[in-house]
């Protein structure tokens, strides 16, 4: 068994789709309509589908935005360096909700930025936790 993917709901795809590919550096690797369901599925990631697990970003026709609730928690991708990677984040326009440094109690490097719908995605710094 692996994890093949995670779906969040997302109120506007071109938007996310342009945050997970422009400023987390992710790749559209599928995208399809489905016009009877009204609603678009496509899948981002870091690499292909076959080997790595990816988000489904689910988009539902009738539907602007969510209330997140307080259920889900994060996302988590890592990276080499955590403050360049919010400084890249916050260049290409994206939104750091929480700077680069230790987590609280240890050592690891993290931050959080937040994507266009509110899901927060945190960064670990390789090597540091």
């Amino acid at each position: 068994m692996r994890l093949l993917h995670t779906m969040i709901r997302v109120g506007n795809l071109d938007r996310s789709i342009a945050f997970y590919t422009e400023v987390l550096g992710m790749s559209l690797l599928r995208k399809h309509d489905y016009p009877d369901g009204r609603f678009t599925l496509a899948f981002v990631g870091y690499g292909d589908e076959d080997s790595n697990s990816v988000i489904e970003l689910t988009h539902n026709w009738d539907t602007d935005s969510y209330e997140l609730g307080n259920a889900f928690g994060h996302l988590a991708v890592e990276v080499a360096d955590a403050y360049a990677a919010c400084d890249a984040v916050r260049a290409k326009g994206g939104k750091v909700v929480r700077e680069a440094g230790p987590m609280k109690h240890g050592t690891t490097v993290i931050a959080f930025v937040e994507d266009p719908d509110g899901y927060k995605i945190e960064f670990i710094q390789r090597g540091t936790r």
